[in-house]
């Protein structure tokens, strides 16, 4: 038998690891410093990792009420009810299940470029079409939704990332809205804010009451340092409520992932301490690195290097990995997502030599 054509898919391509790294250069992994993924340099909440080794016994149990008790939390800390919090493996999870929910065979997405490649795959395993708007360096990578609503043609979802990988730039409550009020009503306008915790900017959460036309994306990924549990949610339209039980997947989050997620949101000094760093790393990189960076309202800075390829593989061979932005598109920026004060000084008195050389 042969495959469906595959051949409008691409691969999706996450920043190398530091033991993979280590093995190719032949090194001790003890030497180098990822700054590569946008990871939680503090790594998870401490009292998610005591809830994680408290539920290894437990899990050849379904994670039903587990589940219900984490869909319950999110709820009363979004103000929404519980049949509007929809749990999931990772975001990307949480993108399937929207794709499902909306996207007949040969529908459209509107997805940024550069941008996060996932939206474009996942409509594309719906049987979707993809078409793109541009975020662009010439104007400083603005998000408008002039620039959305130029490209926008009918499609059946637009997705505005908010804080945007990998630009760190934002769209605000009135744009998000302009988009959707200029729309068709039969579009859905989503808006990742996987970032959102290190951005003083409102949530988009606070347009559902008024509107069955936007659905929200959160992770536990990036401020709650729970990236390895794959744990992310959607928060959609009231008029919604029916929709996820026909959508997902059995038991959409593991039991380990509920206990971690209904743990960390109840760690707020953990969350404080991680936005409170990434604000520190975003200041020290805008002002020592010796390149263009542009504002950032997510735990990573982007910078114009020239040579993207060429600085962060010398900056590799000096311990330090750092996300080439060729891949996006952007042949001349790197990515350095925020680590602890000794990382990121680290990074920057790294990059300062490579761009000197």
């Amino acid at each position: 038998m042969e495959l469906r054509d595959l051949s409008d898919h691409v691969e999706y391509r996450a920043g190398r690891g530091i033991e993979e790294v280590a093995r190719e250069l032949g090194r001790d992994p003890a030497e180098f410093v990822k700054l590569s993924s946008n990871e939680n340099p503090h790594g998870p909440s401490p009292k998610a990792e005591a809830a994680i080794r408290e539920t290894a016994s437990e899990v050849h149990r379904y994670p039903k009420a587990v589940h219900a008790d984490l869909t319950a939390a999110l709820a009363d800390q979004w103000d929404v009810s519980d049949k509007q919090v929809w749990l999931a493996n990772g975001g990307d999870g949480a993108l399937d299940y929207l794709a499902r929910a909306t996207l007949a065979p040969g529908d459209r997405v509107l997805v940024p470029t550069p941008g996060f490649t996932y939206y474009g795959m996942s409509a594309r395993f719906h049987h979707g079409e993809v078409a793109e708007y541009d975020v662009r360096t010439d104007d400083g990578f603005a998000l408008t939704a002039e620039r959305v609503l130029d490209a926008y043609d009918g499609e059946r979802v637009v997705y505005l990332t908010s804080p945007h990988n990998p630009t760190g730039h934002r769209f605000t409550l009135d744009a998000v809205e302009e988009v959707a009020d200029r729309a068709d009503e039969d579009t859905l306008v989503v808006v990742d804010e996987a970032y959102g915790e290190f951005t003083d900017a409102p949530s988009a959460v606070s347009l559902l009451d008024e509107r069955d036309d936007i659905a929200v994306l959160r992770t536990f990924s990036k401020a709650y340092g729970l990236a390895g549990i794959r744990l992310g949610y959607a928060l959609t339209p009231p008029a919604w409520a029916d929709a996820y039980a026909r959508v997902q997947t059995p038991f959409a989050a593991s039991a380990i992932a509920c206990r971690a997620g209904t743990a960390a949101l109840d760690d707020d000094e953990h969350v404080e301490q991680t936005v409170e760093s990434v604000k520190w790393a975003r200041q020290y990189m805008h002002d020592e690195l010796d390149a263009r960076t542009y504002e950032s309202h997510g735990n990573f800075v982007l910078a114009d290097v020239g040579d993207a390829t060429e600085v962060a593989e010398a900056a590799k061979r000096k311990g330090v990995l750092i996300r080439d932005c060729s891949s996006f598109g952007l042949p001349e920026h790197v990515r350095i997502t925020c680590g602890t004060r000794e990382e990121t000084e680290r990074a920057v008195a790294v990059l300062n030599e490579v761009l000197a050389e």
